[in-house]
C-alpha cells in the first residue's frame, strides 16, 4: 500500500490514541511528537499570469522550464485544471476560502489601498491546517486587501494575512505594478524609516512628485496603458506614493528576495508540520528579471522572468531536499489566471514572442471567459508518494481547501469546494462534474466537456491587451472534446444541450448574473 493511501487511517489512529490518553488523564507527548513528524508538509506555489502553454510539460517548445517540468512530469499533471477566475484577486480569494469569487462583490482586481476582502471569521486553508497542528505562512504576492480602509502604512497594518490564518506573512500588498512598493512582514513595512513616512493615494498625486505621464525622461520602462502614475526605480506605477524611500523594493531583486524568505521559512520550520503559500510575482508586469536572467529566454523580459521563476522553484525544491523533508512534502503548483503579453508596459513581450504560444491550444487569455483565461498549469508532486500520471479530471483551485482538509483529517469544507483528495493524489480521475468560471464579474459554465458562455455586452476584443474576452450577443456553446480552441459555436445546433446547461448554470449562479436579458434561443 502506498504511504498516502494510509494517511486517512493514520489520522484515525492518531485521534483514537489521543482519546485513549485523555481517558487516562494525560496526553501522550510521544504520540503527538510522532504524529507531527509524519504529517505531510504542504506547499502551494502560485504563479502570476502564467498561461496553459508556458511550460514544457504542457507543450511549450521555445521556453525552457526544466524544474517545473520535473515536478509536473513527476506528479499528477492536470490537463483540466482551472483557476476560479481570469484575473488575480478573485482567484486568490477562491483558492484560500473555497468560495466562488462572484459570491463576494469585492473580489475583483484591487488597488493597493483596498481593505481586506476575506472576512476574518471565514474558513481558510491556513486556518484549517493551523487547527491540525501546522505552522502556516505566506511569502510573496497577497493582493487581497489590507486593513479596514484608510491604512496607515507607518503603523502595524491589520487585519491582513495573519488575521485569516497565517502565523507568518512576508508579502507585497497588491501587485508589482501598484503602490505601495514595499515589503510587509507580519503587518509591518520592512526597513521603514519613521522620519520618512509613507503616503499612498490612488486618486491624487502628491505635490511635486514626478509621474510617468509628466516625466517620461525619468523612465527606464515606458508605459503603454494604465501605468503612468508614481515612478519607482524608473518604472511608472498604478497609484501615487510619497516617502518610504528606505523601504522601497528593488524590482530586479524581488524574485531572489522572496525565494530567500521561502527557503528560510523551510529551515526554521522543518521540524514541525508546515504549510507555505509561496506566491510568485512572475510573469506579472512589470517584468524585471535579475541581471543573471536577462536574455536567458530570447523573448525579452517576459520570457526571462518565466525562466527566472523556474529557477526559483528549482532552488526551493533543492532546499526541501537538502533539509531532508522533500519526501514528506506535498507540492501543488498552479497559476492565478491565463497569460497576457502587453499588460501595460512596452517590454518586447509581443515583438519577441517568436513561435512561443503562451495559451497553448486554447482561446483567450487573461480577462477572458474563453478557456485560456482560467485553464492553467496545475499539478501536484509528492516524491515517493504520487505516481506520475496525466489526469483528465476536472478540478478547480476551489477544491484545494476541502481536499487538503480531508487529507489532514479535518471535517472543514468550503462552500463551493469539493473534497477531491484522491484526484489530487492521482488515485482517481473522478473530478468535478461542473464548474462556474469567472472573468471580470462575468461568468461562464463548464459541465463535462461542454462550455456555456452566456451573452454579454461589451467588445469581443479587449484591444489594449489584444485578447478575446468572450463577449457576444448570442449564447456560445462549445464541445471541448472536439474543439479545444473553442472555434465552433454549437448553440444553434444543440438547443436541448444549451437549455440543459443554462438551467444547470442558473441553478448555481442564479438568473441575475449580468448577461443580456431576454435573448432568444435561436
Amino acid at each position: 500500500m502506498k504511504k498516502h493511501q494510509s494517511l486517512h487511517l493514520y489520522f484515525l489512529c492518531f485521534v483514537l490514541c489521543i482519546l485513549t490518553s485523555c481517558q487516562n488523564g494525560k496526553k501522550s507527548k510521544e504520540a503527538v511528537a510522532d504524529n507531527d513528524t509524519k504529517k505531510p508538509n504542504i506547499v502551494i506555489i502560485y504563479a502570476d499570469d502564467l498561461g496553459y502553454g508556458e511550460l514544457g510539460a504542457y507543450g511549450a517548445t521555445e521556453l525552457k522550464t526544466p524544474n517545473l517540468d520535473k515536478l509536473a512530469n513527476g506528479g499528477v499533471r492536470f490537463i483540466n485544471g482551472y483557476a476560479s477566475s481570469a484575473t488575480c484577486t478573485p482567484s486568490r480569494y477562491a483558492l484560500l476560502t473555497g468560495v466562488y469569487p462572484w459570491r463576494n462583490k469585492n473580489a475583483k482586481i484591487l488597488p493597493g489601498t483596498a481593505p481586506l476582502i476575506i472576512d476574518t471569521s471565514q474558513i481558510t486553508i491556513p486556518k484549517i491546517l493551523k487547527n491540525q497542528g501546522y505552522f502556516t505562512g505566506i511569502v510573496g504576492k497577497w493582493h487581497l486587501g489590507l486593513g479596514n480602509g484608510n491604512v496607515d502604512w507607518n503603523q502595524k497594518i491589520t487585519p491582513g494575512p495573519n488575521e485569516v490564518g497565517f502565523d507568518y506573512s512576508h508579502i507585497l500588498a497588491a501587485t508589482q505594478d501598484r503602490v505601495p512598493t514595499v515589503y510587509i512582514e507580519n503587518g509591518h513595512v520592512v526597513n521603514l524609516d519613521p522620519a520618512d513616512p509613507i503616503q499612498v493615494d490612488y486618486s491624487n498625486n502628491f505635490p511635486g512628485e514626478p509621474t510617468g505621464k509628466d516625466n517620461p525622461e525619468l523612465l527606464k520602462m515606458k508605459w503603454h496603458h494604465g501605468h503612468n502614475n508614481s515612478i519607482v526605480n524608473g518604472i511608472p506605477r498604478i497609484g501615487f506614493m510619497k516617502g518610504g524611500e528606505a523601504a522601497k523594493w528593488v524590482d530586479e531583486d524581488m524574485a531572489d528576495y522572496f525565494l530567500n524568505e521561502a527557503q528560510e521559512y523551510i529551515r526554521q520550520h522543518k521540524d514541525e508540520p508546515f504549510f507555505l503559500y509561496y506566491a510568485l510575482q512572475q510573469p506579472h508586469v512589470p517584468r524585471t528579471p535579475h541581471p543573471r536572467f536577462v536574455g536567458s529566454s530570447g523573448m525579452g523580459p517576459r520570457g526571462d522572468v518565466i525562466v527566472e521563476a523556474d529557477w526559483c522553484v528549482g532552488e526551493f525544491v533543492k532546499t526541501l531536499q537538502n533539509e531532508g523533508i522533500l519526501e514528506n512534502t506535498l507540492i501543488i503548483f498552479s497559476s492565478d489566471n491565463g497569460p497576457v503579453l502587453n499588460d501595460g508596459y512596452y517590454d518586447d513581450a509581443v515583438e519577441k514572442l517568436g513561435d512561443h504560444n503562451p495559451k497553448g491550444p486554447l482561446r483567450g487569455g487573461k480577462y477572458s471567459l474563453f478557456d485560456a483565461g482560467t485553464r492553467v498549469p496545475f499539478f501536484a508532486y509528492w516524491k515517493g508518494q504520487i505516481e506520475p500520471m496525466v489526469s483528465n479530471a476536472l478540478i478547480s483551485q476551489l477544491d484545494l481547501l476541502s481536499s487538503l482538509a480531508e487529507l489532514v483529517g479535518s471535517s472543514a469544507r468550503g462552500d463551493d469546494s469539493q473534497p477531491l483528495t484522491n484526484v489530487l493524489l492521482g488515485e482517481s480521475e473522478n473530478g468535478r462534474d461542473a464548474l462556474v468560471l469567472e472573468a471580470t464579474s462575468r461568468t461562464a459554465f463548464r459541465k463535462g466537456n461542454w462550455v456555456l458562455i452566456p451573452p454579454y455586452k461589451g467588445p469581443a476584443l479587449l484591444e489594449s491587451v489584444n485578447i478575446e474576452v468572450g463577449n457576444s450577443d448570442q449564447y456560445q456553446l462549445y464541445d471541448l472534446s472536439k474543439d479545444l480552441g473553442q472555434t465552433n459555436n454549437l448553440a444553434k445546433e444543440n438547443p436541448e444541450r444549451l437549455q440543459e446547461l443554462i438551467e444547470d448554470f442558473e441553478a448555481i449562479r442564479g438568473k441575475d448574473y449580468g448577461g443580456i436579458e431576454q435573448i432568444e434561443l435561436k
